[in-house]
């Protein structure tokens, strides 16, 4: 497993990381949640991201489990706050009541003194960001957080959030948390490539890739868009936006070079995101062991000039 810096910051992640988001506590139960988490580990992961949210809690209470026979000070612990966690006007949002009582409960549901990474989930439009940053403040002092970050934030948000945290000395995002595979080329309206990546690199801002292998599809497994593999996400209730005909040809052209480099699909598309510098971490999610552990291998693997070219050329074509 490689490590990256988390943006300007010193603390270093692994290349691929664990998400709990859909699997961890949900669609996986207790046993195997607790052997993802540790078969993670024991090959090298040492970021594991939750969110309160995530299966209403439980992903967070699987990682508290399961950390118990883990060393604290070898993980990294990144969880998010937004999100609904119970009825009335504070269940959800970035209030500075809302956060700080979250953090709370996150701290409870990890069996943790401490959260290593804090991350608000989305922009919160209805309170004022200085609010929420100074939230972030209060739990850094407290030794309740170390860092802080955004998730789904776009660069205009992520500016007006390091201005204000400058001109009151808050603690600085170090992360951001941006959907990024081969399927896509924008998001929030924003290019990766032109516009979020440089940003990000310019004032130090590391990026945590979520959906790198969009849903599932860039696994191959997907023979149309009809198709529902026994145990694959679209095989339930979740639907893809990532399942269409387009992305379906796109795939089969980017297995065809991906056999002819002998390399598996899956492992060009998480070398393909780990290609930029801006990214510090490209989140797995899995639901067993043998799954993690195949998505494993891509961490190291570094694509060649023409394996790029190729790549791109693959994307474009329709």
């Amino acid at each position: 497993m490689k490590y990256r810096r988390l943006g300007n910051s010193g603390l270093k992640v692994s290349e691929l990381s664990l998400g709990g988001w859909l699997t961890l506590g949900g669609s996986v139960n207790e046993k195997v949640s607790i052997d993802l988490i540790k078969a993670a580990f024991y090959n090298g992961v040492n970021l594991f991201d939750m969110a309160d949210v995530y299966s209403e809690g439980q992903s967070e209470v699987m990682l508290g489990k399961a950390a118990q026979d883990l060393p604290r000070e070898q993980i990294v612990v990144a969880t998010k706050v937004y999100g609904t966690m119970h009825p009335g006007p504070f269940g959800s949002g970035l209030s500075k009541k809302h956060i700080i009582q979250a953090c709370e409960a996150s701290l409870k549901r990890l069996q943790m003194d401490y959260i290593d990474l804090y991350q608000f989930h989305v922009y919160d439009e209805s309170v004022p960001l200085e609010e929420s940053l100074e939230a972030l403040e209060i739990l850094t002092s407290q030794g309740k957080i170390l860092y802080s970050g955004c998730s789904n934030f776009s660069t205009a948000n992520m500016q007006e959030a390091l201005n204000i945290s400058a001109s009151k000395g808050y603690p600085r995002f170090i992360s951001n948390q941006p959907k990024y595979n081969l399927l896509i080329d924008t998001f929030l309206d924003e290019d990766f490539e032109e516009t979020l990546f440089p940003f990000c690199d310019k004032h130090g801002i590391g990026n945590i890739v979520f959906s790198p292998l969009a849903h599932g599809v860039l696994t191959g497994k997907y023979k149309s868009i009809q198709s529902k593999p026994k145990g694959s996400r679209v095989a339930g209730e979740f639907k893809s936006v990532h399942l269409t005909q387009k992305n379906l040809a796109t795939v089969k052209r980017l297995k065809s070079i991906a056999d002819e480099a002998g390399l598996t699909l899956i492992q060009i598309a998480f070398a393909w995101i780990l290609r930029r510098k801006e990214v510090s971490s490209a989140i797995i999610g899995a639901s067993s062991v043998k799954q993690l552990e195949s998505n494993l291998t891509a961490s190291g693997i570094r694509l060649e000039e023409d394996l790029l070219t190729a790549i791109d050329e693959a994307r474009i074509k329709l």
